[in-house]
């Protein structure tokens, strides 16, 4: 599958809005939240005024122009925490693929691309919030550096070092058919 990762331009907007509900993790055979969900400002806040100072946004687009997934960055602040709040200078790292595209190594190269521009930025460390039955999504952010470092309610806090994330960027075809079990 040939694929590009750029940046999110307003355009992509309204695809982020899908990532976002596509990014809250229903246990298998669990319901579904309503859309509606999107409009909780806790959830909300995660991409309302996309495009303000400090965010970072990649999405990966088939060649046939087919938005595949999204990664984010964004700060926030002690009054107005995410799930994953580390501190006002870390940003909050979000992702989601649609699900057609999971498992074919795009969640890795969305992460890198984040990655490398994070240390262009000179942005130290990101954080994530995951619920701890997510194994795959759990999986995939240990292979990039992101340890525990708390728990909110049902979700563990995770953060990484950006600038020396033990993830080896080279990625063996070894490390790819782990990604796609």
């Amino acid at each position: 599958m040939n694929y590009t990762i750029r940046p999110i331009t307003e355009r992509d907007v309204p695809f982020m809005w899908d990532m976002l509900y596509e990014s809250l993790y229903v246990p298998e055979g669990g319901k579904p939240f309503g859309r509606e969900i999107l409009q909780d400002p806790a959830i909300a806040k995660y991409a309302e005024h996309w495009g303000r100072p400090g965010d970072i946004g990649l999405i990966a687009v088939a060649d046939d122009g087919q938005p595949m997934g999204t990664i984010t960055a964004r700060l926030f602040d002690e009054s107005n925490q995410g799930y994953g709040y580390v501190g006002p200078d870390v940003p909050e790292l979000g992702m989601a693929l649609s699900q057609a595209y999971r498992g074919q190594g795009i969640g890795t190269a969305l992460l890198k691309a984040l990655f490398d521009e994070l240390r262009k930025q000179g942005i130290p460390q990101v954080s994530l919030s995951v619920d701890p039955n997510n194994e795959a999504a759990v999986k995939l952010y240990r292979r990039f550096g992101f340890e525990v470092v708390g728990i909110v309610g049902t979700s563990v806090t995770m953060a990484a070092d950006a600038e020396h994330t033990a993830y080896s960027f080279g990625g063996t075809k070894e490390e790819e058919d782990i990604e796609n079990r």
